[in-house]
């Protein structure tokens, strides 16, 4: 996926962890006490903590590929540690586990779904990883399955967004 569209559904994850009901389910899971709504900034902080550590690996030719340490899934016990240790870092470790699934759908609807090895880095390399470097990645992306699913996201989001604005002004004429 394009790193924009982590980060907007990191902020997604965000706006759904603040809705009242979500927020209700949520406090019915741990014990009654109140749960807030994540952080959206840690969220997206946490959304792009993969492609800001390993895509400069890949560009300076420390690694061979632009998916290394930091879309690793051997990283989780790191990830669980960091999310126990205060809700910034559970929105932080949420992020970054929606970043390498949302990666590793990408690659699945592709019909790549083996290139999916990427999650078990440096355990297992995929045998022929596309390692095409990122602004050459987004022109080779274009036409694919998962670029489509893409946009459907985008337009998701500007309809919510979009429904979200009205249903505010229709509030605020109610009001008057």
């Amino acid at each position: 996926m394009l790193f924009a569209t982590h980060l907007l559904v990191a902020a997604g994850i965000g706006w759904l962890s603040g809705r009242p009901r979500v927020r209700r389910r949520l406090a019915d899971g741990s014990r009654g006490s109140a749960a807030g709504a994540l952080s959206t900034g840690w969220l997206v902080a946490g959304a792009a903590l993969p492609d800001v550590v390993d895509k400069p690996l890949g560009a300076l030719g420390v690694v061979d590929v632009y998916q290394s340490v930091g879309h690793s899934a051997l990283l989780v016990p790191l990830a669980v540690a960091v999310a126990a240790s205060h809700r910034r870092g559970l929105a932080v470790a949420v992020g970054w586990g929606s970043h390498l699934a949302l990666d590793a759908l990408h690659v699945t609807v592709n019909g790549r779904a083996g290139d999916a090895l990427f999650l078990a880095w440096p355990v297992i390399e995929r045998p022929d990883p596309i390692a095409i470097p990122p602004g050459e990645f987004a022109l080779f992306y274009l036409g694919s399955p998962s670029f489509f699913l893409e946009v459907a996201l985008w337009l998701a989001a500007v309809l919510l967004a979009l429904r979200s604005r009205f249903a505010v002004d229709a509030d605020r004429e109610r009001d008057r």
